[in-house]
């Protein structure tokens, strides 16, 4: 894709120089097919790979809408960086996450096929013995002294038995061994089920996971609240500072928040600076909450810049929304969000 920065940043006579248009300034009709080229980017991350591709989506949809109301051309810059680290970020996971499954069903497969296969040895051993056994107690009809038909009946009945047990007990063991396989891979699949569900910078739950679990959660009587927190002129921190320092401030922020929400609240990353929280708990003791938790997570940060250690202040707005009876989850989250940016709005008429 072109640079959008670098086309607001021409004149529409270098425009027109670059045969890019005909006489007046065809940026809206770029802007929009810019626009369009990151829907279908988005609706191609969740068509290969699902689970990580409606975080993409989300977050592509967002930048979509920066866009849109773009006014300058650092807005527009600042959404192409957030574009290329959302495709790297989903690049990297989407590769992982598929490496990861493939080569779990692999080893899986590997010990079915190691399983059967001395099955089959097993039961080939102990046929040949049964069958030799057989050839004996047949040949026996012929013996004319009853001492040795004693003496090979009492043989060929040990033989038998001891067959039989060595079958019995091989396939206990062989049952027991790939019980035994099954449940470590099993237990490894569910830690790449885990992974697949946690948030790759944070390791926060991301927010695929939190939805579902806020459905769940609308299925059951016992009342919740949701919050939704924004760090304040998280920007201005990416701009001055790098990207780097940016992300290692978020997993800052993201330990503080997890430390105050213990043990009762769910704490997810719901995409780029902002945190979604549940609160097991009904609108009023939720409002104490937020303010134990502010009290927490706001305050002196130290982060590497690009000139080496930096003190910020860092401040955050909360939304909070408690479920009312028959509310869906979308009209929930909505009525949280909106709070938040109200929150929002208001810290920064006080300054």
């Amino acid at each position: 894709m072109i640079s959008l920065k670098k086309y607001l940043e021409e004149s529409p006579t270098q425009r027109i120089r670059r045969g890019k248009i005909d006489a007046g300034d065809l940026l809206p009709v770029a802007l929009a097919a810019y626009c369009s080229t990151l829907r279908e980017m988005a609706s191609a991350g969740v068509d290969a790979c699902p689970i990580l591709g409606e975080e993409l989506k989300r977050g592509l949809g967002k930048i979509d809408d920066r866009i849109s109301a773009a006014t300058s051309s650092e807005d527009l810059a600042a959404a192409e960086r957030d574009i290329q680290a959302q495709l790297r970020e989903w690049g990297r996971g989407t590769a992982s996450h598929y490496r990861q499954k493939a080569d779990e069903v692999k080893e899986i497969l590997l010990v079915m096929a190691r399983t059967a296969e001395g099955v089959g040895e097993r039961d080939q051993r102990c046929a040949s013995q049964i069958t030799e056994v057989t050839g004996r107690l047949e040949k026996m009809a012929t013996l004319e002294d009853l001492s040795q038909i004693r003496t090979s009946l009492k043989k060929s009945a040990t033989e038998l038995k001891t067959s039989i047990e060595r079958m019995t007990a091989e396939g206990k063991a062989a049952i027991e061994k790939l019980k035994t396989e099954v449940t470590r891979y099993q237990t490894r699949l569910e830690e790449a089920e885990r992974v697949a569900s946690s948030d790759a910078l944070t390791g926060l739950r991301n927010r695929l996971w939190a939805e579902n679990y806020i459905e769940r959660r609308i299925g059951s009587a016992a009342p919740f609240c949701i919050v939704i927190a924004d760090i304040d002129e998280f920007k201005q921190v990416n701009d001055e500072h790098g990207h780097p320092a940016g992300d290692e401030l978020l997993q800052q922020f993201s330990t503080e928040m997890q430390s105050a929400c213990r043990p009762k609240g769910m704490v997810a990353r719901w995409g780029g600076d902002e945190f979604m929280v549940l609160l097991d708990c009904n609108f009023n003791e939720a409002q104490a909450q937020i303010q134990r938790l502010k009290d927490w997570v706001c305050g002196n940060y130290t982060i590497h810049g690009r000139s080496g250690p930096e003190k910020l202040k860092v401040d955050a707005s909360f939304g909070l929304a408690e479920r009312e009876a028959n509310e869906t989850a979308k009209s929930l989250l909505a009525r949280a969000d909106a709070d938040m940016y109200a929150q929002k709005a208001a810290s920064r008429a006080r300054r």
